[in-house]
Parts: structure tokens; sequence; C-alpha cells
């Protein structure tokens, strides 16, 4: 990228466009998009279950934050999109949990306070065992990069490293511009993500389906 630096970035200059990972999310926002705009009347009915009631509720934060990701993208902010992935995932594991164990709604009504409902890594756990994953990954391994993300541990390091010159590195405070492996790396976590989000919506408003 030559000249001045835009101040901000649109859909036809940004630091990394045409990336192919980052193609593919933009195509699958497309698609999420177009499946919320068909669901959501459905969704204002009076006699929603409780298990609907919650989809009302977390899907469109769910959305709300892949947009923001994506966003963050356009404008260089890689590190805190990278932070914001762990909200996007605790969201869609959460609809994901939810429907494979129906009974804990009560938990998510009560104000699923801790002592009462699984974190991230038990709910990748007991996901894992509903499903019959022949060996299951331990919830902390899963989540060890993002919770290193969320609170600036030691080895959290790497997502805000950017070359000053040939012989020096250093920690961005602002946009990052030359790190094309940070950006696919984003757009891989969190396409799979997308997708969950996606087949919850159509899971818990059967009648519509996944475009």
């Amino acid at each position: 990228m030559c000249g001045k630096i835009p101040i901000v970035f649109t859909p036809d200059n940004e630091p990394y466009l045409g990336r192919e990972l980052l193609y593919h999310f933009d195509e699958i926002i497309t698609s999420m998009m177009e499946q919320n705009a068909d669901t959501a009347p459905e969704t204002h009915r009076s006699n929603l279950t409780d298990h609907q009631q919650m989809a009302c509720q977390v899907i469109p934060q769910a959305i709300s934050i892949t947009l923001s990701i994506r966003e963050l993208i356009r404008q260089g902010y890689l590190f805190s999109a990278h932070i914001l992935k762990r909200a996007l995932i605790e969201r869609a594991t959460i609809l994901l949990y939810l429907h494979l164990y129906p009974a804990e709604i009560e938990a998510w009504k009560n104000g699923w306070h801790q002592k009462d409902a699984p974190n991230l890594a038990k709910m990748f756990e007991a996901i894992q065992k509903k499903q019959q994953r022949d060996s299951i990954v331990r919830g902390r391994d899963l989540t060890a990069s993002m919770n290193s993300l969320l609170h600036a541990k030691p080895d959290s390091a790497p997502w805000n490293l950017v070359s000053i010159n040939q012989d020096r590195v250093g920690h961005a405070v602002s946009k990052i511009m030359n790190r094309p492996d940070l950006c696919d790396e984003l757009c891989a976590d969190v396409l799979p993500w997308i997708v969950v989000v996606q087949s919850m919506m159509a899971a818990y408003f059967p009648s519509k389906s996944v475009h």
C-alpha cells in the first residue's frame, strides 16, 4: 500500500482486500444477514418458547459482534478483532449447548451465574461428549489462546506484534497494516462459528431454512 494511509478505510481500499478467507467471511456474512432477515419476523410472535426467547437475544448479539469484527478488520484493528473473537464464540457455544442440553435453559433464565452455569471450556467438553467424539479435547486447551488475549497474559504478545524496520519489531497501538497472517487466522477462526450461529437460527426457528 503506497501513499498516505487513509484515516478511515472503505470497502474498496481496505488493507486486506483480496484475501481469500476474508472474501469467504464477507460471503457468509451476506448469507447470515439474509437468513436473519427471513427469520426475524418469526421471532415477533408472542408465544415464543424459553429457548426461542434466549435465541432472540443471543443470536442478534452474535451477529452484531460478527459485524464489529469485520469492521475492525477493514480498519486494520486486528488485535481488537481477535479479542472480540471470544465474545462471538461464547455466544455461538451457548446457543449450541442449550440446544443439546435443553434442560439447562433454566440456568440461563436464572442469570447464567458462574455457580450454576458451565464456563466456555466446560461447554466445549459437554458438546463433544454429546456428539460422541472418540477423543475429547480438553476445554482449557481450546480456550487458552482466547483467555490469553482477553486477560493480557504474556503469551498474547504475538497478536499485536509488527515490524518497525528490517531488524526491529514492536507492539502496535493502533492499526496493523502488514499482518495478513493475523487477518487470515482471524477469518479462519470465526467462520465456523458463524456457521454454528446460522445452524442454531434454523434449529430454534425451524420453519426457516439456512441459505
